[in-house]
């Protein structure tokens, strides 16, 4: 138990050296060799081995760990290396980092494989190797106290090597759970931080660390003077190509930053206000054709309608491709905001009021669980027809009948409340 406690305190998955290789790999074919090399936590030296295999002519190899069994391990590890190669034991969290890499020489490869724990995790359990307690993602209120604040160690690490080669000729290669390099990506772009290329590169968590979580190999590369806002997502580390690329876009991350660029242009403020959920299980009965000055339903049905309560409808493949000058398709809505009197229909459009009247049951059937809970304010004497409102709510038309309010009325119906109405339903 307790060096299992150890092993959550230290984020302990250490890196395979047959995963440690394939890395290296990946970025001797993708980076200029670098001058320095600098693994923050580097266990038993895994990636520092690889490292100075892949690009033997760096200048400097420097390896930090707060573990003492693990410094000794990484010493043995690389007990053949030269002057150039050196392992320290750092506490990360008090560590002077910027004393420790100050006049290393550049390209600067920043590579490792940070602790895969919460800050959560570690004070249930009230372990020391944590950050100091500040609120590094700039929450707000209630957030900075409760659960939004909570965060992978990993995360506030790989954030803090992203301000360490800000501004500097370096690549960041960090193994890592996917959420948390997405994090670090969208943290780094909203600062608008200069990272010239971005890359992900899925790795099987569950075989090389026994680990059940979306995991990931994360490069970021700065150039002074180049900002991107683009990450490559491959599938492998050994993918010959990516096959999407996430991206930061109008202030939000984007899933498919190739697809959003395409369409974006239908981002924005409408002019009209847009609803949804008016003919929701009933299109059949609320969307039309016009034929002549007639239209058919989604029934096969021919009617004569007043033209005061149908809108024209367009599908957003229409929207998409420009196709928006003569709508094919009407939409019978209702209601224009939610609580608006319905009564009114029968008399301004008592071809709609019939039509609605002729297809109460078809509506009364509508699949979906909530449309057919019954409304909890009111005893109706009739069955109610179902219809929802534009502003996305669900709503229940209640046909003319005396409708019963059992807490203003003890029980009786009131006859003054002869309308047609639309009720909320409760969720």
């Amino acid at each position: 138990m307790a060096r299992k406690a150890v092993k959550i305190e230290f984020g302990d998955f250490q890196t395979p050296a047959a995963l440690a290789g394939d890395v290296c790999a990946l970025l001797a074919r993708a980076m200029p060799p670098p001058a320095s090399i600098v693994e923050p936590s580097c266990g038993t030296g895994a990636f520092l081995v690889a490292a100075l295999r892949r690009f033997p002519k760096a200048k400097a190899a420097l390896g930090f760990e707060i573990n003492p069994r693990y410094v000794e391990a990484a010493r043995r590890a690389l007990a053949g290396a030269d002057a150039r190669v050196s392992v320290e034991r750092v506490d990360f969290f008090r560590a002077d980092w910027e004393r420790l890499l100050r006049g290393l020489p550049e390209p600067l490869l920043i590579i490792g494989n940070p602790p895969w724990v919460t800050n959560a995790a570690l004070g249930r359990m009230s372990g020391s190797n944590l950050p100091a307690k500040i609120n590094f993602l700039g929450l707000g209120g209630m957030d900075a106290m409760t659960g939004k604040s909570n965060f992978d160690i990993s995360e506030w690490m790989l954030l803090n090597h992203l301000h360490w080669i800000e501004g500097r000729r370096a690549t960041l290669a960090m193994l890592c759970k996917t959420t948390v390099a997405r994090k670090v990506l969208a943290y780094a772009w909203r600062k608008r931080m200069g990272l010239g290329r971005a890359s992900i590169y899925a790795i099987d968590a569950a075989a090389h660390f026994g680990a059940a979580v979306d995991a990931c190999l994360l490069v970021c590369s700065s150039t002074p003077g180049r900002r991107a806002f683009d990450c490559s997502v491959h599938d492998a580390i050994d993918a010959e190509a990516p096959t999407r690329a996430i991206g930061f876009r109008d202030g939000r991350m984007v899933a498919k930053a190739a697809l959003y660029d395409r369409w974006k242009h239908l981002r924005g403020e409408s002019a009209h206000r847009w609803r949804s959920g008016p003919k929701h299980d009933c299109s059949g009965v609320m969307e039309f054709r016009k034929e002549g000055g007639r239209y058919r339903n989604g029934l096969g049905e021919l009617v004569e309608l007043e033209s005061r309560y149908l809108y024209p409808m367009l599908k957003s493949a229409e929207l998409a491709n420009g196709r928006t000058e003569t709508p094919k398709r009407w939409m019978m809505v209702t209601q224009r905001s939610v609580g608006e009197d319905t009564s009114a229909i029968r008399d301004r459009a008592p071809k709609t009021w019939r039509y609605l009247q002729a297809h109460a049951d078809r509506l009364d059937r509508r699949r979906s669980s909530i449309l057919q809970k019954p409304t909890p304010l009111f005893h109706v004497r009739r069955r109610p027809l179902h219809v929802q409102s534009l502003e996305g709510g669900d709503f229940r038309l209640l046909q003319e009948a005396r409708l019963q309010d059992a807490g203003r009325s003890g029980g009786q119906a009131d006859p003054s409340r002869r309308h047609l109405l639309f009720s909320p339903l409760r969720r």
